[in-house]
């Protein structure tokens, strides 16, 4: 019987141990390895497909690019970071809102796409929108030198979310902006290439964000874009004595 019982009792002790072990990993944060093809197809050379992608009719956000763009709201004078600028329709478009005196940095992974926009910008006669390739972690945008981010279908691309977050708040100059243009995601009801290909729903990007030093301000769902919701972050940082509250050449997001 003594032996039963000790047999019964090392495998309760084992089956702890286990079970102990295998909790203690589950609650370690998982590595911060990106899918090796997350952007594979957005590096490609060849970026016709891309761009006929991207400014499909079928394409709600690019059928109703103009009204993003008032949505976004820059002022004329503002500085825009069109971050994951693609094709560039939606930085041509800030740029003419925004004037000779402001500027649009397009900011993309692929240089192929880069020079796309820049012969556009001349085509167009726009010489207020600087090309800057971004890297895995940082989007190479100048310190202190944005007053509003834009990121649309862009930030479930980002393959190391918070370092790419930091490089953008360095970015942004005091009181900057971030709007963010993402997919609807939710278990059991969007389309399996929503849930395989965005990593995240929008609660989860919302804590991402304001963890990296973001405030949310507000948000919006437009009934021409039912595939994506809107989010309009303010940067956070330190108030300084003597700091004046700065315009950010951003307007409150009050389109429906």
């Amino acid at each position: 019987m003594r032996n039963r019982f000790g047999y019964r009792a090392t495998v309760l002790v084992t089956a702890f141990v286990l079970i102990a072990s295998f909790s203690g990993a589950a609650q370690q944060p998982a590595p911060e390895r990106p899918p090796q093809d997350i952007n594979e197809r957005w590096r490609a050379e060849q970026i016709e497909p891309l761009v006929d992608m991207l400014e499909s009719e079928s394409r709600s956000i690019y059928r109703e690019r103009d009204l993003l763009a008032a949505i976004a709201g820059p002022l004329p004078g503002a500085v825009v970071a069109d971050v994951g600028a693609g094709s560039g329709f939606m930085t041509l478009l800030f740029a003419q809102m925004v004037g000779p005196q402001g500027k649009v940095y397009a900011v993309d992974i692929n240089p192929r796409l880069l020079d796309y926009i820049r012969t556009r910008a001349q085509q167009q006669g726009l010489e207020n929108i600087q090309t800057i390739l971004a890297g895995e972690k940082d989007s190479h945008l100048p310190p202190h030198s944005v007053d509003l981010v834009f990121l649309c279908d862009t930030y479930h691309h980002f393959e190391y979310p918070r370092e790419t977050l930091a490089s953008l708040h360095r970015a942004l100059k005091p009181g900057g902006q971030l709007v963010l243009v993402e997919f609807h995601r939710h278990e059991g009801h969007s389309p399996d290439w929503v849930l395989e290909h965005v990593r995240g729903n929008e609660q989860q990007f919302v804590r991402e964000i304001t963890a990296a030093g973001f405030e949310l301000t507000n948000q919006h769902n437009l009934t021409k874009i039912p595939d994506n919701y809107i989010l309009r972050f303010r940067k956070l940082e330190r108030a300084q004595a003597g700091d004046r509250p700065r315009h950010n050449g951003a307007r409150p997001l009050t389109v429906d």
